[in-house]
């Protein structure tokens, strides 16, 4: 006798909420998943779920630290701004210095400012 989806669904409506919630982190911790990281998207027949990427970041300045001067010298090496829209920026953080790059070269940058001393998050 094998259990289909229909007495599966037809069992889980008639418990509780915290019941659900409970079935739900039994079957992350048995299959090693993580309901909130499953992506909606199905591939095919095969009923496996497609986790996607990120493929695009955002630099993210939080703040510029002690030495304005150095952060401004790495947004400018990295960005190609000149130095009065350099120093603009790196006026008015929190602002975003980079959006839509790839993850080496966030990281890249983000290891820069860092080392500049400003306070750096990629998004």
């Amino acid at each position: 006798m094998s259990v289909t989806k229909e007495k599966i669904v037809e069992a889980i409506s008639n418990m509780s909420i915290e019941n659900v919630i409970d079935l739900i982190s039994d079957m992350e911790k048995k299959f090693g998943v993580s309901a909130s990281s499953i992506s909606n998207s199905v591939s095919g027949n095969s009923n496996a779920a497609v986790i996607e990427e990120k493929t695009e970041f955002t630099v993210f300045l939080k703040s510029i630290g002690p030495n304005k001067v150095s952060v401004i010298k790495a947004v400018r090496s990295n960005s190609g701004l000149g130095l009065k829209e350099a120093k603009d920026l790196v006026e008015s953080a929190p602002t975003i210095v980079k959006e839509n790059i790839n993850k080496e070269d966030a990281n890249s940058l983000k290891m820069s400012l860092e080392s500049a001393g400003a306070e750096v998050e990629i998004k």
